[in-house]
C-alpha cells in the first residue's frame, strides 16, 4: 500500500514521481508481478478505511538516483481489513483488503441538473473548456476533482455506494457553492464600476 494525501478515482489517471525508497521497492515489485497496488486515503488522522487499487499502466522515466515518474490508473474501490505499516521482508506498508462492490447505474435526472449547474460556475470561473470534455454520459468520478471539493468531501463520495448518492451529494455541494460563486463575480463586477462615471437612470417618483 502507498497512502496519500489525495483520493483517486475509479477511472482516473494518475502520474506520480517515485522517490521514497521504500515505494520505489513497491513500484518495481508491482511491475516485476505485473500486480497492483492500494492507494488509501491519508487523512489528518490518519490511514483511512478506504482506498483505490491502482494498476500502473507503465514507467516513464527513470532518474540515475532510482527515482521514477509512472503513469497509473485507479481500478476498483476497497476497504481495509488489517493495514501493517510494514509488511515483513518489505519496506512499504500492506494489509489485508475486500473489494467493495462499484455501482455505477445511471441517474439521468440528477446529472441533468448537475450538468446545469457545472455550465454557471465554468462560465463564472472562465473555464468553460472543462465543459466541452465532458462526455454527455458522465459518471459522478468524471468531475469529482473539477468542482472544488475539500479531500474530506472527495473521500466521502468515494465510499458512497451508488451513483445515484454520489450525484445527490455532488448536487447538494453544487447547490451551495454556484450562488456564492456568481455573487463573487457580482462582487468583483461592482468593485471594478466603483469610482467610473455612471449614466444612470433615475427613478420616476
Amino acid at each position: 500500500m502507498f497512502p496519500l494525501n489525495i483520493v483517486v478515482f475509479p477511472g482516473e489517471k494518475l502520474n506520480l514521481h517515485i522517490f521514497e525508497h521504500r515505494y520505489r521497492q513497491l513500484v518495481s515489485e508491482c511491475q516485476a508481478n505485473d500486480s497492483t497496488f492500494g492507494i488509501p486515503v491519508y487523512l489528518e488522522k490518519g490511514v483511512a478505511e478506504y482506498g483505490t487499487e491502482i494498476k500502473i499502466l507503465s514507467i516513464e522515466k527513470k532518474y540515475p538516483g532510482g527515482e521514477m515518474d509512472i503513469k497509473t490508473r485507479g481500478m476498483g474501490i476497497f476497504k481495509i481489513k488489517h493495514f501493517h505499516k510494514q509488511m515483513p521482508g518489505r519496506l512499504y506498508a500492506g494489509g489485508e483488503v475486500e473489494e467493495v462492490p462499484l455501482h455505477l447505474e445511471d441517474a439521468p435526472l440528477e446529472r441533468q441538473k448537475i450538468e446545469e449547474l457545472l455550465k454557471k460556475l465554468y462560465h463564472a470561473l472562465g473555464i468553460q473548456s472543462l465543459m466541452l470534455t465532458l462526455a454527455k454520459d458522465f459518471k459522478a468520478f468524471d468531475i469529482a476533482h473539477h468542482i472544488g471539493m475539500s479531500i474530506e468531501q472527495e473521500y466521502q463520495l468515494l465510499i458512497c455506494p451508488t451513483e445515484q448518492e454520489r450525484f445527490e451529494m455532488i448536487l447538494a455541494h453544487l447547490s451551495v457553492i454556484v450562488p456564492i460563486v456568481l455573487e463573487t463575480e457580482q462582487l468583483k463586477e461592482r468593485v471594478k464600476l466603483n469610482g467610473h462615471f455612471k449614466q444612470l437612470l433615475p427613478p420616476n417618483f
